[in-house]
């Protein structure tokens, strides 16, 4: 049995959709090419059927833009949606196509599927029970049969964008060389300092030979900054210079100027493909499995926190500190936590908590202390931050990326333990406080985040050649996939306090998890977190290490939170 999707090339009416059950596979037709009359690609376009008709007879297939309201079908349990990604020909219908040069490429002539099927897709979610719908797919990343631009007449340029983190240098190194290596581009461009670097006229010529052991080093050889940019000014330098393929390197903001330049573009009718490739070493980007450079932090993070467990468990009392990066998603606390074991308390901003009182930080400080004579926290950046503004000069103010600008809570913290100890409980104590932040995101990749790194820059690669635009790259259920760049920058991905995960973390620490014990925390939690923690709990007949009842503490940590 065979799903097959077709669709007519450059045909005035709206593409049709049809399913097969022939025991040999048909004559396939390219589904990725819509013609000028479907309308917004980056929309959500929605297939339904009914699963009696996969297995007995074809049947057609409703289509329709998600914006409608008028989608309707008489099964909705088996429901499949692509959310598909632009392409030049629904603006630029008349636009030749080219033999993928790819197919005379000695690298790739063992391969036995050169190219990626038209009707591949990667599902969102892959764990699903007997008649739940099908859900939410995207475009399988990788080569395509045609492509659409000429090798010699192609002119790309690449810009990072936004804070420094590992595996930069080999995305930028694996772009220019997959260009050339597998395309025969030759002509690509790095745009300096950013955006602003597109109407600063800062650009280089970057080769193969020139890149060829960037990746070993930290940073961006193009150096990067936030904010600076300008749609008119940055498209108005794209058609200058004749450049047809923008690369651009970032986050969520950075992504959001993606949308705004392809968007320009097409109002234009430029030949101009612009693609995303998502970057952050917080690993908040929605959607994709895990961003570039992650891995290489946590497992640097590991240094850090080694060092402040050998102080702490050295010493009598010894309290040991240690602030990673994290700003609105604790990821990198957390997985650092996980891969030590050493760690005591884990502090992250998805799950607030409280000082004094019983079933507080300080209180579960002191009898680890008791118990092991050592301590060892790990806290986010992100985490506490309306305790903090209680005890320090608040700053409302944002950087240039948009970021809400926070105050050090590693330092508040090292100086509250000091406080309570030394003032209240009579207790000597040695604390040592390490802040790795910028030292864990300034370093090469390593040899796992290398390799992800290739293929997020390949798949690039593969997209633009293929006429895509408006996208961004990445693995959903570790297949790469071609998304949509509005599903990236809708939301931010936080930890889940509901998921197995921050459970594991919670049965390694062995801390509290603050739930349901002050106003703080319930203001900060969201409802369905609550509600899920309490169904849990209840559930499993699990009890928590403090009693469960709201304490009294010092006024200014009953703040509502900011």
């Amino acid at each position: 049995m065979e799903l097959s999707l077709s669709s007519s090339l450059h045909s005035t009416t709206p593409a049709s959709f049809s399913l097969s059950t022939n025991s040999t596979s048909p004559p396939r037709q390219n589904l990725g090419l819509f013609s000028a009359a479907a309308s917004n690609f980056s929309s959500r376009v929605l297939l339904k059927f009914n699963k009696s008709s996969i297995l007995r007879q074809p049947r057609p297939v409703v289509v329709k833009s998600q914006s409608s309201s008028e989608i309707t079908n008489d099964n909705d349990d088996h429901g499949f949606v692509l959310e598909d990604v632009p392409h030049l020909t629904s603006f630029l219908p008349d636009l030749p196509s080219y033999p993928n040069p790819l197919k005379y490429s000695q690298a790739y002539a063992i391969v036995k599927n050169t190219f990626v099927s038209p009707e591949d897709v990667v599902a969102q979610q892959i764990v699903v029970q007997k008649g739940s719908p099908r859900g939410i797919h995207f475009r399988r990343a990788g080569p395509r049969e045609k492509v659409y631009f000429k090798p010699e007449q192609v002119r790309a340029c690449i810009v990072t964008c936004g804070g420094l983190c590992p595996g930069i240098n080999t995305v930028i190194r694996e772009i220019v060389c997959g260009l050339h290596n597998m395309y025969g581009v030759d002509d690509v461009l790095g745009i300096q300092g950013g955006y602003r670097g597109f109407y600063s006229q800062n650009t280089i010529k970057l080769t193969p030979k020139l890149v060829n052991d960037i990746h070993k080093r930290g940073g961006t050889c193009l150096q990067t900054s936030r904010g600076g940019h300008d749609t008119k000014k940055i498209v108005d330098n794209i058609q200058d210079r004749g450049i047809n393929q923008v690369y651009i390197i970032g986050g969520d903001g950075t992504h959001k100027g993606a949308a705004a330049i392809s968007k320009e573009v097409e109002k234009r009718g430029l030949q101009v493909a612009v693609v995303g490739i998502p970057k952050t070493i917080d690993n908040d980007i929605a959607v994709i499995d895990k961003s570039f450079g992650f891995d290489t932090a946590v497992e640097e993070a590991q240094r850090a926190i080694n060092a402040a467990h050998v102080e702490a468990e050295c010493v009598a009392n010894g309290v040991g500190i240690v602030k990673l990066m994290g700003r609105y998603s604790g990821f990198i606390a957390m997985f650092a936590t996980l891969a030590s074991r050493d760690v005591d308390c884990c502090l992250i901003p998805e799950s607030p908590f409280y000082l004094e009182g019983q079933g507080g930080l300080l209180e579960y400080v002191e009898q680890r202390l008791k118990e092991n004579g050592h301590v060892l926290i790990v806290l986010a950046e992100g985490a506490g931050q309306e305790y903090v503004s209680q005890s320090a000069q608040a700053v409302n103010g944002t950087d240039a990326s948009g970021n809400r600008l926070l105050l050090d809570v590693g330092l508040w913290l090292t100086q509250e333990v000091k406080d309570h100890f030394t003032n209240v409980r009579k207790m000597e104590i040695n604390l040592k406080y390490i802040d790795p932040t910028y030292m864990i995101r300034a370093i090469p990749s390593n040899a796992y985040d290398n390799i992800y790194c290739t293929l997020l820059a390949q798949s690039a690669v593969h997209g633009t050649m293929a006429g895509y635009t408006g996208f961004t790259v990445g693995p959903v259920n570790s297949r790469h996939a071609y998304i949509p760049i509005n599903r990236v920058t809708e939301k931010t991905n936080t930890v889940r306090l509901t998921d197995r995960m921050w459970a594991r973390l919670l049965a390694s620490t062995n801390q509290p998890s603050f739930l349901q014990k002050c106003e703080i925390v319930r203001e900060r939690v969201d409802k369905e977190t609550m509600e899920e923690a309490k169904q849990a709990s209840t559930s499993n007949g699990v009890r928590s290490h403090y009693p469960m009842k709201t304490f009294q503490f010092r006024t200014k940590y009953l703040t509502k939170a900011s």
